[in-house]
């Protein structure tokens, strides 16, 4: 039976893969067969998962980029096709979460939101698609949010901002599939809820009160557990999904059930 989450020979990008759930990703597409270039702007970090990746005989480089900035996003793709000569995968993962409600965050504070979470994926996604045009084959996963869905509560952790560049990025989501699945590409978005990550730890984690709240109003009881999110990034990127188009799936242990 053929094995439709088998990567073999295809060549993934990961944005923001430099920790956390990028870096988690990275090597579980090294571990079903995939080669990865690993984009970030933190090249010395990028460099050790570079280095995990290699231990399972799989290809990796390692390119400094902010998503941010064009002219290095237009660099950072070419150095991959120079590197690997095509692009198949795509994981817009890199992110952040910057705090504060519309009557109290500065504008640069909301326009840093955009620029990493949304701009940041029209950038990458720019300089790709027409690699996987060329060929009629690619797979783009876009990291969302559950916080593109719901909000959290209370007030702990206002993060407007987040809120409305994730639910952001559904949208372009809907709008690529769109246009893109005549050509070969599926393109969709996975929500993950509260996982510890580098953007987490410091914060989210920080707070009991916030982790009980959490916790209790959780139907899994708990957090996300390192891993756990890489079944339904495996699935997206891989054969399984090739009819499925514009489609977002939440990864949350049950908080978003309505």
């Amino acid at each position: 039976m053929t094995n439709l989450f088998d990567l073999s020979g295809k060549v993934a990008v990961i944005t923001g893969a430099s920790s956390g759930l990028g870096a988690d990703a990275a090597l579980a597409y090294a571990q079903a067969g995939a080669d990865v270039a690993l984009l970030a702007r933190r090249v010395e970090k990028l460099e050790n998962v570079k280095s995990e990746i290699e231990k399972t005989g799989r290809k990796a480089i390692a390119v400094g980029c902010d998503v941010s900035d064009e002219n290095k996003v237009k660099a950072a793709i070419g150095q991959v096709v120079d590197a690997f000569g095509h692009i198949d995968i795509l994981l817009n993962n890199a992110g952040i979460a910057v705090g504060g409600g519309v009557d109290s965050m500065s504008v640069e504070d909301w326009d840093k939101s955009f620029d990493t979470n949304v701009k940041g994926i029209f950038l990458v996604s720019k300089y790709v698609v027409p690699h996987m045009k060329a060929q009629s084959y690619g797979k783009i996963v876009n990291i969302a949010s559950i916080n593109a869905v719901i909000a959290d509560k209370g007030d702990m952790f206002i993060r407007h901002s987040y809120n409305a560049s994730k639910s952001a990025v559904l949208g372009l989501t809907k709008g690529m599939a769109a246009s893109y699945a005549r050509y070969g590409i599926t393109v969709n978005a996975v929500g993950p809820g509260l996982f510890e990550s580098e953007m987490t730890s410091g914060t989210l984690f920080k707070s009991d009160e916030f982790l009980k709240l959490y916790n209790n109003t959780n139907p899994a009881g708990r957090p996300g557990k390192r891993g756990e999110l890489n079944g339904t990034i495996l699935y997206f990127s891989s054969d399984a999904s090739s009819y499925v188009q514009g489609q977002f799936v939440i990864v949350d242990g049950g908080s978003a059930i309505v």
